[in-house]
C-alpha cells in the first residue's frame, strides 16, 4: 500500500536547495580549523620553546636584606638538584641605573652558569632613592648583603663568598673587598669597568662620536661643552646653575645631578692598590663605547701579585658584554631575550666565568 503524506500546512516555504546548507557549513568549519590548527600548533610550539629557554634549572627564593638602612627585596638563586648546600655565593653588585634583582631577567643565564659551577648567586633591588648614594654608600650596602648570606643563611658557605659586579661596580667593589668582615671576599669577577669617572665619561663622549661619523669641529664643540659641565662640578654649581648653563641636557634631572656631583671624582686606583690580593676575572668587551677596557686592564696588572688576575676580552661584545649586532637591533634584541637568552652574550662569556669558579674550588 502506498502511504499518502499529508499536506504540508504550516511552516515557511520549501527552498530549492535548503537540505545542502548544512553540508556547505561542514566545509566552512573545516576549511576554518584547517587554517586555525597550523597556526594554534605553531604558537603552541614558541611557547614551548620560551618556556624550555627561560627554565635555569635554579631554584630561586625571595629574600628581604637589610642593608645599609633599607629593606631590600632580592633574589638568592641556588643549584637545582645538588643537595642543601652550603654553596659558595656570587654576591652582585649592579652598574648603573634603576635595577631590579634579576634585571629583569637578563642576570638569569648567569645564575645558571654559576650553579653548574656549584655556586648561588644573591642579587638585590636598588633602593628607591639610589641616585642618592655614593660609591661609599653603595660599598657598605654590599657588605651588609654578604654579612646577611654569611650569618644567617646555613645553604651559604661564608668562607666562599665573592662579588660579580658590572661597570659603576668598578668602583665599588674594591672598597667592599678591603672592608669586608672575615673570612673576607675570596674572588671579584668585573665587567666592564673604568678606572676614574671623568676620565670614563671622556672616553664615553669621543667613542661615541666616532661611531656616529662625527667630524673634528663636532667633536671640539662636544669637548667643550663637556669641560665646561666639569668645571660646575668641581665648584659645587647648583643644579639651576646647570641648566642655565650652554649646552645643559634638558632631559638631565635635579636628581641625576644631585648623584653625579656626589660621584664624579671616583677614581679606583688607591682603592684598588689597597685591596686584598684575591683573584680577579676581569672582563671586557672590544666594541665597548663607554669604557675604555684597554686602561682598566693596564691598571689591574699593575696592582695584583702574579696569578690573581685571568683577563677576557671579547671581540664583537658591547659595554653590556651583550652581541653588538644584538644589542644595536632592537628587534633583534627582543626576540633573542624572548627565544634565546642565553645567544645575547658573545661566546664563551658564559662558560668562561663558570671555569674561573670552578678553578677557584680545585685544590691549588
Amino acid at each position: 500500500m502506498t502511504e499518502t503524506r499529508p499536506p504540508r500546512t504550516s511552516g515557511p516555504p520549501r527552498t530549492p536547495g535548503r537540505a545542502r546548507a548544512p553540508g556547505r557549513a561542514r566545509r566552512a568549519r573545516r576549511a576554518l580549523l584547517t587554517a586555525f590548527l597550523p597556526a594554534l600548533a605553531a604558537a603552541l610550539l614558541l611557547a614551548g620553546v620560551v618556556v624550555w629557554q627561560h627554565d635555569y634549572g635554579l631554584h630561586e627564593e625571595r629574600v628581604t636584606v637589610p642593608a645599609a638602612g633599607h629593606e631590600l627585596p632580592g633574589v638568592l638563586a641556588t643549584p637545582a638538584g645538588k643537595g642543601p648546600g652550603p654553596f659558595p655565593l656570587v654576591v652582585f653588585v649592579h652598574g648603573d641605573g634603576e635595577v631590579d634583582a634579576t634585571h629583569d631577567g637578563f642576570y638569569r643565564p648567569y645564575w645558571e652558569a654559576f650553579a653548574r659551577a656549584g655556586y648561588a648567586s644573591l642579587s638585590l633591588d636598588k633602593p628607591a632613592d639610589w641616585l642618592g648614594q655614593t660609591m661609599d654608600d653603595r660599598a657598605r650596602e654590599t657588605v651588609d648583603a654578604l654579612t646577611w648570606a654569611a650569618r644567617t643563611r646555613p645553604e651559604v658557605d661564608p668562607a666562599r663568598i665573592g662579588l660579580w659586579g658590572a661597570s659603576q661596580a668598578g668602583w665599588v667593589m674594591p672598597k667592599v673587598v678591603a672592608r669586608a668582615p672575615a673570612p673576607g671576599v675570596r674572588f671579584v669577577i668585573a665587567v666592564g669597568t673604568a678606572v676614574n669617572w671623568e676620565r670614563q665619561g671622556e672616553y664615553n663622549t669621543r667613542a661615541e662620536l666616532r661611531a656616529a661619523g662625527a667630524g673634528a669641529e663636532r667633536t671640539a664643540a662636544a669637548l667643550r661643552t663637556r669641560e665646561a659641565t666639569l668645571a660646575l662640578l668641581r665648584r659645587g654649581a647648583t643644579y639651576e646653575e646647570y641648566r642655565a648653563s650652554p649646552g645643559a641636557d634638558r632631559e638631565l634631572t635635579p636628581e641625576r645631578w644631585t648623584f653625579i656631583s656626589r660621584n664624579h671624582t671616583a677614581d679606583v686606583t688607591a682603592d684598588l692598590r689597597a685591596m686584598p690580593p684575591v683573584p680577579v676575572l676581569l672582563i671586557s668587551g672590544a666594541d665597548d663605547l663607554n669604557v675604555d677596557g684597554a686602561e682598566t686592564e693596564a691598571l689591574h696588572r699593575s696592582v695584583p701579585a702574579p696569578g690573581t688576575l685571568t683577563v677576557r676580552r671579547y671581540p664583537g661584545a658591547t659595554h653590556a658584554l651583550l652581541r653588538t649586532e644584538v644589542e644595536r637591533s632592537s628587534w633583534r634584541l627582543t626576540l633573542t631575550a624572548v627565544f634565546a637568552p642565553r645567544s645575547l652574550f658573545p661566546p664563551g662569556l658564559l662558560a668562561d666565568q663558570q671555569h674561573f669558579l670552578e678553578g677557584l674550588s680545585r685544590p691549588a
